[in-house]
């Protein structure tokens, strides 16, 4: 069995907030033989997992770790969703209109980031940029997740005295590489970007460019140097 089932197997008792007796009674199986399969200590057959996605309601994929969908679906990039209906910018509560003015100047200015990855047309490098963004991303979940004890740890695979350095030495490492990258240079034996595909990019034209965009890179740029003490 692979290494997500375990911890996707706990995870879902504790999202519905089953005891582990009760789920071995459900799932025909011993106490002590259910916490061997939670722990990843014994390995179960088939029909265990085909019995656990039928308790749980979720597709053997979601199980072994396949897919993030507990459905089992794929989903397509046409599919993702822009805006979440069931998040809306709530300006009147805590913090005012600062966290929905900072959410617009981070969306918009991915707007242009990754414009600027799509003219230099090097997956490598959108790889790479991407993966630092996810990790910084990853982080900042992780963070408030873990605030509340309450929340099952089970939900990620990556233990928690680690995560945080990992993640942080992952990002790092892709901000780099996308400099090296974006110079021509070779990472992991993967050519750069052609220096004829290097987008020009000057101040004064951001706004000529990006006409709905530029405004918030900039308020980004500057709100960034002022924490950095510039």
């Amino acid at each position: 069995m692979n290494a997500a089932f375990p911890r996707i197997l706990t995870l879902l008792r504790k999202e519905r907030g089953i005891s582990q007796k009760k789920a071995s009674v459900d799932l025909q199986v011993s106490q002590a033989l259910l916490s061997h399969y939670e722990k990843g200590i014994r390995e179960c057959g088939l029909d265990f997992v085909v019995r656990v996605a039928d308790y749980y309601g979720v597709s053997c994929d979601y199980l072994l770790g396949r897919t993030a969908d507990k459905s089992g679906a794929m989903i397509a990039v046409d599919e993702i969703p822009e805006q979440d209906p069931a998040i809306q910018d709530k300006r009147m509560q805590a913090g005012g209109v600062l966290p929905t003015l900072n959410k617009k100047l981070i969306v918009n200015s991915l707007q242009v980031i990754f414009d600027l990855l799509q003219k230099c047309n090097n997956k490598a490098l959108t790889v790479e940029a991407s993966n630092a963004l996810i990790q910084t991303i990853y982080l900042l979940f992780r963070q408030i997740y873990a605030a509340n004890p309450k929340n099952p740890k089970a939900m990620f695979s990556v233990e928690a005295y680690v995560y945080q350095t990992a993640a942080i030495n992952a990002a790092a490492r892709s901000v780099a590489n996308v400099g090296q990258l974006a110079r021509g240079g070779q990472v992991n034996g993967v050519d750069g970007v052609a220096a004829e595909r290097l987008p020009a990019i000057l101040p004064d034209d951001l706004t000529a460019q990006y006409p709905m965009f530029a405004t918030s890179l900039l308020n980004l740029l500057r709100a960034a140097e002022k924490e950095l003490g510039a």
